[in-house]
């Protein structure tokens, strides 16, 4: 799946936005964003498989983190650009 199609649905977006923030266990993220722990659970998978997101444990709750920048630029012309890329985090921020 390409970056444009993982970031092209509004509920997947409402996840990066609350992740960007700090990290959440699914439960914490799901009710945040407003979608059931099941439909959260497949967003955060395609996230994770598409390498912007991650997980890990802290007892019995598994919290999940972004773990890349994600930039949009689009200009009009005459520069007609529109550059859509995921990078590594900066150092100062992880």
């Amino acid at each position: 799946m390409s970056l444009l199609e993982v970031l092209g649905n509004t509920r997947r977006l409402k996840i990066i936005r609350e992740l960007s923030r700090e990290p959440k266990y699914v439960s914490e993220l799901a009710e945040t964003v407003g979608m059931d722990g099941k439909s959260a659970v497949h967003h955060l998978t395609a996230l994770e498989e598409a390498g912007l997101v991650e997980h890990y444990q802290r007892g019995n709750r598994k919290y999940y983190r972004l773990i890349k920048d994600i930039e949009l630029y689009a200009a009009p012309p005459p520069e007609r650009s529109f550059i859509l890329q995921a990078s590594d985090l900066s150092d100062d921020r992880t």
